[in-house]
Order: structure tokens, then sequence, then C-alpha cells
């Protein structure tokens, strides 16, 4: 709103809310000791405040490393297929085939496709990480700047409990619920004959979900600490459709570089 424009007192008074200037605080004494009108003071203040707003927002900015909201999560099993699936959208290659990170992938790029076909888009800072227990702590450090999941599965090696578990785990995190957080769930190494059908891992992935959320939301009764949110509709078996973030299922095959819907994925939310 340019203020500038507004001569009049009372008119600048409506604007800002304000029957009297002359009530708030300290600006008569700032009018008179820089001889300027009511109005002029005021202006200046308003003025003061929004250069601070700005620069707090560019410090808060900073302080969380960069362009926010740019960022990709990898998340998943060991073995899924994660720094792999990394490689290739950076490099187009998987370099010495299956890699087993043990520290987080972190790296800001423009995918591999984009830049072959010669087109100029924007870089997306994506985060692989570690699929080991011990190691999944490191996801809460991302999250805050996270634009969605990637969250990986090996179709072949289906490992439903511990696969339901990180699962539930992720769509009952306060911020991935309250920013509504959207989940790809890539469905890995479909070219094996022997591989488990996305619409069969999305079946059981919703049956042993619900185990856990009968187990789990009777033991978060009794304890007013716990941070989870409640997840599913209240009397009804749990569907991802119930979920408030958007989850998407989607078969990709790494190792061919059938990455598409990965890719698209990723366009969606970090708009190039």
């Amino acid at each position: 709103m340019d203020f500038a424009k507004f001569t009049d007192v009372n008119e600048l008074a409506k604007m800002v809310n304000i029957s009297n200037l002359a009530e708030i605080p300290m600006l008569p004494e700032l009018a008179e000791k820089f001889e300027v009108s009511l109005e002029v003071a005021l202006c200046a203040a308003l003025s003061t405040l929004s250069i601070t707003f700005l620069v707090s927002l560019f410090l808060l900015k900073a302080a969380f490393g960069g362009s926010a909201g740019d960022t990709i999560v990898f998340l998943g099993l060991c073995g899924a297929g994660k720094t792999s699936l990394f490689s290739q959208l950076r490099d187009g290659s998987m370099h010495n085939g299956t890699v087993t990170s043990m520290e987080p992938n972190d790296d800001r790029f423009a995918l591999f496709s984009e830049r072959k076909s010669g087109r100029k888009a924007r870089p997306v800072r994506f985060v692989d990480l570690p699929g080991h227990p011990r190691l999944r702590a490191k996801v809460d450090e991302f999250l805050p700047q996270a634009r969605g999941i990637v969250f990986v599965i090996d179709a072949l090696d289906f490992q439903l409990r511990p696969t339901a578990e990180f699962l539930y785990e992720m769509l009952t995190k306060k911020i991935v619920v309250s920013s509504r957080m959207p989940i790809l769930i890539a469905c890995n190494k479909l070219d094996n004959v022997s591989a488990h059908s996305v619409e069969f891992i999305r079946r059981q992935l919703e049956k042993e979900i619900e185990k856990l959320r009968v187990t789990r939301t009777s033991l978060s009764d009794g304890d007013a600490s716990s941070t989870e949110v409640r997840l599913g509709k209240e009397g009804e078996v749990f569907k991802f459709t119930q979920v408030k973030n958007k989850v998407t299922f989607a078969g990709i095959i790494v190792a061919n570089n059938d990455i598409q819907e990965v890719e698209r994925f990723v366009r969606e939310r970090v708009r190039g």
C-alpha cells in the first residue's frame, strides 16, 4: 500500500484504523522533532516497520539454507534404490550399480533429462537419506524445507512390516500433516517378473498400517506427550485416500532410467 498518496490526515487514519493520529505513542513527538506533519511521521514509521519485516524474512530464508521450498526428500528402506535414483536424476547413470549410502546425499541440480534436452530449468535440492533405522532421525532436519517426499519401495524384495512402520511414522508427523506435504510412493524394480504390482503393494500397506493404527492409537491415548497425529478416519478401515496430504503410487525402474513419474512429481512440486 502506498501511504504517501494519502495527504489527508483523517483519510490516512481511516486506512490504518486509527481515529486520531495524535493518540499513536510517540508519533507527535517524532513529528515535532523532525518538524513534519503527523501523516508524514506515520508514513516514515510504517516504512521502517516494512523494511524491518523484509530483512527478517531474508534472514529466516538464509537460516534455512538457501531457496526455501525447493527440496525433495528421498526416503525408504535400505536397498530400495534411493541412491541409484538420486544418481539417475543428477547424472543419467547409476554409476557402479547398487549403492547403499550411510550418509545423506545432499545436492542441488537441474534434472539430467532437462539438461540433456537443452532446457534451462530451475535447480532442485535433492536429499537422499539413508534407510537404516538408526539414521532416520536425520529426516527431521530436512522436512521443514521439503516440498515433497519420494518414498522408494523395493517391489521385488517387498518388506511389508518395516515399510509400513516407516510410512506410518512419516504420515503421522505433525510437520508432514500440517503442511499437507505430498508423498510419492515409488515402487522400484518392476521389470523383474517376480516383483509385486503397485496395486498389490498399496493394498498390503493399507492393511498393515490399519493394524499399526489400531495398536498405536490405543497406546497414545494414555500418553499425553505423544507428538503423533491421528491417522485416517475414526470408525473406518484405513485407506490412503483418507490422508490429508496427497499420497500417490507409481511404478519405476531405476536401473532402466524409467523414472518419469518421479520427474513429473518433482516438477509439480518445484516449478521449473
